[in-house]
């Protein structure tokens, strides 16, 4: 197997294990979202410090950017799928060409 056909079967499997990783950190990040509007647990000490919406508001922020993590992930998945299905061709086009060659 040449080097290409493994650098492609590489890239496909990273790939496919890269887009899965949203769904191991779907249902954290719901329980994270939905504890972001239940701070309870600060109680009156909360309230007084005026850190509850603080809090809040930057645990909405991460959950943001964990989504777009999660977009970032699937793009990179789709580009590495590509570049796997470039060195597969690669690989085709130059054995026919080194068949050719020799024949």
């Amino acid at each position: 197997m040449s080097d290409l056909k493994k650098d492609a079967e590489s890239l496909h499997k990273a790939a496919s294990a890269l887009a899965k990783a949203e769904d191991h950190t779907r249902k954290p990040l719901h329980d994270f979202k939905a504890a972001s509007h239940d701070l309870s647990a600060f109680g009156v000490l909360g309230s007084l410090m005026s850190a509850k919406d603080d809090i809040q508001d930057g645990m909405d922020t991460i959950a943001k950017l964990t989504k777009d993590l999660h977009k970032e992930w699937e793009a990179e998945a789709k580009f590495m799928d590509d570049v796997s299905d470039a060195f597969d061709l690669l690989d085709i086009l130059l054995s026919a060409a080194a068949r050719a060659k020799k024949g």
